[in-house]
């Protein structure tokens, strides 16, 4: 434990001793820091936190899961139990209830660091289940995105506590949200609620190739377009129906040209429908898009091209009209001079256990990164586990890289200055 005491010197070594010389003192050992401390405390916890995300895994919670999405928030609620951290639970009437854990609770979000996690998969029960260790690598649904990193979090708090306490850091807010796989329709609102004004946030999804750190997302959006016509037969009455699949197919064509990789910029038609059968004119066609963009102006100029697309489509086929639904659903995380000082902040801690430190390039998918760094918090991810095969049934970690992890977020804290 931290000391301020001094070693004390027998008279002889001082050089006090009657008939001897002065001795040349030595200077006392450099007095060991909180994040000393706290990553000693974490070097042999590797088993323990690798049964704790066991115990996660082998709960099924799928977003759509409820039920079994609620287990994992009670088994992530004794997790938490922390001396020192509060819990706040945000209940859901469509997902598994949303966590919010609070250190230093009495003080206001200025000068805070946010933690954010996410307990939902994208795995429905029965199709792959349950925790299996592979020598070095453990695999299992929700492994690496993310059961791993909140446990990484969570362990990096106990060894804080357990060391110094938890008020002897920066005030701590983790938001644990349960709908993160289906883009946060909640959770983004229970992030703003619970960390706006934060000094700093740190999202714990899947850890990268070399722990490359990431500051840049893609923003993600979703629409739907849905062609209306007039059915007619298509022999007896061909002039007098309006062709919905053939305004939708124009409408398909105008958004693919938009487009630009250059600006990484795109749109994908990933699914169409339509029609009822080959001798009737379809009355109705629908088409589902994505969308992805890497600044907040380019995801509202696509949504006003996607719109001036359907408008030109209909306008080629008399009698058809497109209706489009949806919107930018996650608005880029962009890069920023703060985001960079906070991983060089990061990265220098992550260096000292070990771990790599690199900035990861541009990533296509979406995070609840986004929603911090909208809120004018900078924002870096990708703190969880290092491991491969996220959304896939090859899912895993590597091991070794939990304790160092938790390593370099205690350090991080024990080391941030209040803002």
């Amino acid at each position: 434990m931290r000391t301020g005491s001094r070693a004390v010197e027998s008279p002889e070594r001082r050089g006090g001793g009657p008939g001897q010389a002065g001795a040349v003192l030595r200077s006392p050992p450099a007095m060991s820091t909180h994040a000393d401390e706290a990553t000693l405390w974490l070097s042999d916890k590797q088993r323990t936190m690798e049964d704790a995300i066991a115990v996660l895994v082998d709960e099924n919670s799928y977003t759509e899961n409820p039920e079994g999405g609620r287990k994992v928030g009670t088994l992530l609620r004794a997790l938490f139990a922390i001396e020192g951290l509060e819990v706040h639970v945000r209940p859901s009437e469509r997902f598994a209830d949303h966590l919010v854990f609070r250190s230093r609770a009495q003080l206001p979000n200025r000068g805070a660091v946010a933690l954010v996690g996410h307990l939902d998969t994208v795995f429905p029960p029965g199709t792959f289940e349950g925790f299996r260790r592979d020598g070095d690598l453990a695999r299992g649904p929700g492994v690496l995105d993310m059961k791993g990193g909140l446990v990484v979090i969570a362990f990096a708090l106990k060894a804080l506590a357990a060391t110094g306490g938890l008020d002897a850091v920066v005030p701590v807010r983790v938001v644990i949200v349960s709908d993160e796989e289906v883009g946060s329709p909640e959770g983004q609102g229970v992030i703003a609620a619970s960390i706006s004004g934060s000094a700093a946030a740190l999202v714990f999804e899947a850890g990268r190739k070399g722990d490359a750190i990431i500051t840049r997302r893609k923003g993600t959006g979703g629409m739907t377009a849905v062609a209306h016509g007039k059915a007619a037969h298509a022999g007896n009455a061909h002039r007098e129906g309006a062709n919905a699949i053939w305004a939708l197919a124009r409408f398909v064509d105008g958004v693919q040209r938009l487009t630009d990789y250059d600006r990484g910029v795109t749109v994908n038609v990933g699914r169409v429908s339509g029609g009822a059968s080959k001798n009737t004119v379809p009355d109705r066609a629908e088409a589902q898009l994505d969308l992805r963009f890497c600044t907040a102006v380019d995801g509202e100029a696509l949504v006003a091209s996607v719109r001036a697309a359907a408008e030109h489509a209909a306008s080629g086929v008399p009698g058809t009209r497109l209706e489009l639904h949806g919107g930018i659903a996650r608005t880029p995380l962009e890069r920023s001079d703060a985001s960079a000082q906070l991983l060089a902040e990061y990265a220098a801690c992550a260096r000292a256990h070990g771990l790599g430190g690199d900035e990861a390039p541009l990533i296509g998918g979406g995070s609840d990164a986004s929603t911090s760094s909208n809120l004018g918090i900078p924002s870096i991810d990708g703190m969880g586990p290092r491991g491969t095969g996220f959304h896939t049934k090859e899912e895993l970690i590597e091991v070794a890289t939990l304790v160092p992890k938790a390593q370099a977020l205690a350090r991080f804290l024990a080391q941030r200055k209040m803002g």
